[in-house]
């Protein structure tokens, strides 16, 4: 069976737990301590080498860490992939965009905001995380104009990818109110089958107010 390194307060882990749930792919879930160390105990940073969730181990001991790979790794030969080689190209294009517009802004500023850290951040850099998420959400807002899904009329891992930082864009300071596009997408995503409504704040965990390791 396969084995899933999860901890609850990581949206990046929300992802593999949403697909999981949507394709029902029986697992084991162990939960990894990151803000105690043990993210970077030698034990698990052989399953990710910088010791952060998600991960997973295969039943043939192999291992995939980062949350875009695990879901387009899980997704292969399901309705969350195309097969088609251009359809498959236009998912992981949103996927790269997720990645380098929408978890390393929202998801930073989310994560600073809800455990204390905002402050202690440099202002100069704040402001750029910021002025970028707005971008990316109205690049996003603008897309949805036009069609349900991020990739047209399907809903794919994209679309899980996206939702995860994206829709909590208020935890991170960022009202998503000027979005009505992007605001019916989130609907129509939580609308699909076997979706997963909890989300677990950074509070369960109280040492999450101090730095990783």
């Amino acid at each position: 069976m396969l084995t899933f390194y999860d901890y609850l307060p990581s949206q990046n882990a929300f992802k593999v737990r949403l697909l999981q749930s949507q394709l029902r792919i029986p697992h084991d879930t162990k939960y990894v301590s990151i803000f105690s160390g043990e993210g970077q105990s030698p034990e698990y940073r052989r399953i990710n080498p910088t010791g952060a969730v998600p991960a997973i181990r295969l039943e043939d001991g192999r291992v995939l860490a980062e949350s875009n790979a695990i879901l387009t790794f899980l997704a292969e030969g399901t309705d969350f992939m195309p097969s088609d080689p251009f359809e498959r190209a236009k998912v992981n294009q949103w996927l790269s965009f997720e990645q380098d517009y929408v978890q390393n802004t929202i998801g930073s500023l989310r994560y600073w905001t809800m455990t204390s850290k905002l402050d202690s951040r440099p202002a100069d850099l704040v402001r750029s995380k910021m002025a970028t998420a707005i971008k990316a959400l109205q690049i996003l807002d603008e897309e949805f104009s036009s069609k349900p899904f991020i990739c047209g009329q399907h809903y794919t891992v994209a679309d899980i990818s996206l939702y995860a930082y994206a829709s909590r864009a208020d935890e991170a300071g960022i009202s998503l109110a000027p979005f009505k596009h992007f605001e019916r997408w989130v609907q129509r995503v939580e609308r699909t089958p076997g979706f997963v409504a909890e989300i677990y704040p950074y509070s369960i965990d109280p040492r999450s107010s101090g730095e990783l390791a």
